[in-house]
């Protein structure tokens, strides 16, 4: 069962908008079976620009039901329904803003009309409820008022579910309350991660970084951002594909690894910090810092010559630790090594590594 949904606002700042008017046609897919429609007084202003559009004035909300007067008979049409609206985040947020200025939690499932229209209706020059109804031949009336844009989103429905021929964008599209799909996809993310030490990677749908993170364990690491409820974390959520990592060893290439991964890559959910970079020599002008590997009989390794950072990476060869050359073909150069040296000089003055090799 379906709930199709229209909310007129006031306007003004987020989460502070007020609802002028509400339309709520309850579809059993097949036809409608009950419905709602009033006017409300949102005992607010409402924008200039919103008058202009809807037509609804305060004047004409004087006498018009409060939400709280409403708000059990949009609980009572909406239950055990999906909540389907064009643009189903804003009229979901809407309610659910009205329902918490009462005390109380309003959770359903939604279906959004223009997701599905872009997966189903393809290449339209605009798909917002007006323009893509009349590219349909679909008639609205009253525009901009909830009963008749309401109206033509079942109208639109009812053709998105004839497109949905196997069955399955309408059900995949589904956005659950209780968010089960994005728990599982989270979950997944995770599954294969090890409990290691290292730096994780975040992907969009894209493939690009969008977050950089690190730990002595990864997995824990990953699965503390996956359960966070801050408006950062849950963009990040939202966006996860897919997740990468590297092994680090030991503490000082992981904070080499990371913060050269913050200034190569800039992810857009990180907080890129402010080096006060050093222009300090070391107590040696050419020698190899050794310190655990990722594995065992692994080292790590770093080359510096002439006091400059050159080179870093892994060799498990005493061969290739004892000839610069053969070292130098092996391991990695070090990008943005200003920060590389000042990273290295700061963990040397408070932490130990396994050895110090000077050539």
């Amino acid at each position: 069962m379906y709930a199709i949904i229209d909310i007129e606002t006031t306007g003004g700042k987020f989460n502070e908008e007020g609802i002028t008017e509400i339309a709520i046609y309850k579809f059993d897919g097949h036809e409608v079976v009950d419905q709602f429609i009033s006017l409300v007084n949102p005992e607010r202003e409402i924008q200039e620009f919103v008058v202009k559009l809807t037509g609804i004035n305060s004047k004409m909300l004087k006498n018009a039901p409060k939400f709280y007067e409403v708000a059990k008979r949009i609980v009572e049409i909406t239950k055990d329904c999906i909540l389907i609206a064009h643009n189903a985040a804003f009229d979901y947020r809407i309610l659910r803003t009205e329902f918490q200025r009462l005390g109380f939690d309003f959770e359903r499932n939604t279906l959004c009309t223009v997701e599905l229209s872009q997966q189903l209706i393809l290449g339209q020059p605009s798909y917002s409820l007006g323009k893509l109804t009349r590219s349909l031949g679909i008639p609205i009336t009253d525009r901009h008022r909830a009963s008749g844009d309401a109206l033509a989103t079942i109208q639109l429905f009812k053709l998105l579910l004839e497109k949905d021929t196997k069955k399955e964008i309408i059900q995949n599209s589904i956005k659950y309350f209780d968010k089960r799909l994005e728990k599982e996809k989270l979950k997944n993310l995770i599954e294969e991660i090890p409990r290691v030490l290292g730096v994780y990677y975040i992907h969009d749908i894209n493939g690009k970084v969008i977050f950089v993170g690190r730990g002595k364990n990864i997995k824990i690491e990953i699965n503390k951002l996956f359960l966070k409820t801050t408006r950062r974390a849950v963009k990040i959520q939202d966006r996860a594909t897919s997740v990468s990592f590297n092994k680090t060893g030991n503490e000082l290439f992981t904070r080499l690894k990371y913060y050269i991964a913050l200034e190569t890559l800039s992810p857009k959910f990180n907080f890129k910090k402010k080096f006060k970079l050093t222009d300090d020599n070391f107590n040696h002008d050419d020698f190899i810092i050794l310190d655990k590997g990722r594995e065992i009989e692994e080292n790590a390794v770093i080359l510096i010559e002439n006091n400059n950072i050159i080179s870093f990476g892994y060799t498990n060869l005493a061969y290739q630790e004892n000839n610069i050359d053969i070292l130098k073909s092996v391991l990695t150069p070090v990008a943005h090594k200003k920060i590389a040296k000042t990273i290295i000089k700061n963990f040397l003055n408070k932490n130990k590594v396994q050895k110090i090799i000077r050539f």
